[in-house]
């Protein structure tokens, strides 16, 4: 691998449309960063077959009791651990059911250690910590493909049998190579050249949000398009968990907080418990039975 010539990589070369960003107006500069960003949507379109694939893999992994777990560098590094942060208070999850890992450790979250990327014995370590099995699933995130650290991860999470699955944005990269499913929206030349914080970093937020989001769909935490698993932990989310009961089954705020009252707040369970018209500790049982997914509790006679 060739690490160090960056400029045959998409996300390392000049923009053509960004030439002279540092001599127009500052209306002009961020309609040349706007029109730029356009282009994310529709590279991450051309992925969307991958990212279904990568989901199901995920699904039918945390099913046989596995995890998700990111591991990058940087940015990326960083956008993994915001997704699997907000896991647990959207959905409900524990901490340990989706993870990011960052090369470099806590501290690279808020100041960059940027050397830790070209290590692949840390990620190793770092992934042996976790204690990897072949029922996890590992997302390696490089926007440029090339990152050490990544591709020993990779590497390693393959020698376990383990799921892996790679998210850059340049096409036939050295990371892709060491994941059996590849993810690459290649979004072109960034607009500051090589800052992958830009549109780079804007397409692996948007497949991030693909992976968790379509995985919890998936495991049955979305009733319609209802967050059913939220977690009522301060005074905003008491009044969401309200309306949602509201929203799912069509009874008024009142009687939805009346119902939530009776489950310890537990939305999904208040919604099931009043479309099902079963007692609570029959609707918990049929809930349970049907891993907590509600339109198939409904079904089941």
């Amino acid at each position: 691998m060739d690490r160090l010539n960056l400029g045959k990589l998409t996300t390392e070369s000049r923009n053509s449309n960004t030439l002279n960003i540092d001599k127009v107006s500052t209306l002009e500069m961020v309609k040349m960063i706007n029109n730029e960003d356009k282009k994310v949507a529709e590279a991450v379109e051309k992925e969307l077959p991958a990212i279904a694939e990568a989901i199901d893999g995920i699904v039918d992994r945390i099913n046989k009791g596995g995890r998700l777990i990111y591991i990058g560098a940087g940015t990326s590094g960083r956008l993994g651990i915001l997704d699997a942060s907000e896991c647990p208070p959207t959905y409900g999850v524990s901490e340990e059911l989706v993870q990011g890992i960052i090369a470099g450790g806590k501290t690279a979250i808020f100041k960059a250690k940027e050397g830790a990327e070209d290590s692949k014995e840390l990620a190793i370590g770092d992934l042996k910590d976790k204690n990897i099995t072949e029922n996890d699933t590992i997302v390696g995130l490089a926007a440029s493909g090339r990152t050490p650290y990544v591709i020993g991860g990779l590497e390693y999470a393959n020698s376990i049998g383990a799921l892996t699955v790679s998210v850059t944005c340049n096409s036939d990269s050295e990371v892709s190579k060491a994941s059996k499913i590849k993810i690459s929206p290649v979004v072109g030349a960034e607009v500051v050249t090589g800052s992958t914080r830009l549109k780079s970093g804007t397409a692996q937020k948007l497949v991030l949000n693909m992976l968790s989001t379509g995985s919890m769909i998936k495991l049955g935490k979305v009733f319609g398009n209802l967050m059913v698993d939220v977690q009522s932990t301060n005074e905003k989310l008491v009044e969401r968990a309200k309306r949602i009961v509201s929203e799912a089954t069509g009874v008024t705020l009142k009687e939805a907080e009346e119902s939530l009252k009776k489950t310890d707040f537990d939305v999904k369970l208040a919604i099931f418990m009043i479309l099902s018209g079963l007692d609570l500790d029959k609707a918990k049982e049929k809930l349970d039975k049907n891993k907590g997914y509600i339109a198939k509790a409904l079904e089941d006679k």
